[in-house]
């Protein structure tokens, strides 16, 4: 059975940043925390989100962008992430944090169809999640845009949170290009 993250080089996947290191990273789980958080959580993680973790719980990834097919209150085909929350209750931005995936349901009306483990640059008004309601809490969660500001809808990015981290592309790939129509800027 291939392994998470098998041929994926997760030493260069974060970037280093002392707001991160406060507000998001956490020490490497141990396996009763995991079990801990997933009872509180009421949903299994997935393999690859804890291997993720063991190699750095929680933080910003270097490469922030992942490509949409549809338009979203980000961009027109893409969205962007802004930090990943480890697994653990201590830090701000973790799992069960002060802002973790709890709180996004309870205080921002969050539809509760699984675990909110992405922030986005929008400062709650949209998040990304794993989204359980596939398989049911126990299974592979696929991974969605959840977006506040369009009535919560929900879009489709990746069918598991491997797939998912291996589509981050650096938002670079996504800056405004000039268009010429008829030797004019538009």
């Amino acid at each position: 059975m291939k392994k998470s993250f098998d041929d994926f080089d997760l030493s260069g996947f974060w970037k280093k940043s002392e707001y991160a290191l406060r507000e998001y990273v956490s020490k490497p789980p141990i396996e009763e925390s995991i079990h801990s958080i997933e009872k509180e959580l009421g949903y299994k993680l997935p393999a690859s989100y804890v291997a993720l973790m063991m190699s750095q719980n929680g933080g910003i990834p270097k490469n922030c962008a992942f490509p949409t097919s549809e338009r979203t209150s980000w961009a027109e085909d893409h969205v962007a992430i802004s930090g990943i929350m480890g697994i653990g209750k201590e830090k701000t931005y973790s799992l069960c944090g002060e802002f973790g995936s709890q709180f996004m349901m309870e205080e921002w009306g969050y539809p509760d169809i699984g675990i909110y483990f992405g922030d986005c640059p929008s400062a709650g008004h949209d998040m990304i999640c794993l989204d359980y309601r596939k398989y049911g809490k126990e299974g592979e969660p696929q991974v969605v845009h959840v977006d506040q500001e369009r009535d919560y809808k929900i879009t489709f990015l990746a069918d598991c949170f491997e797939e998912f981290i291996r589509g981050l592309v650096n938002d670079s790939v996504f800056s405004v290009e000039v268009k010429r129509d008829a030797g004019r800027e538009t």
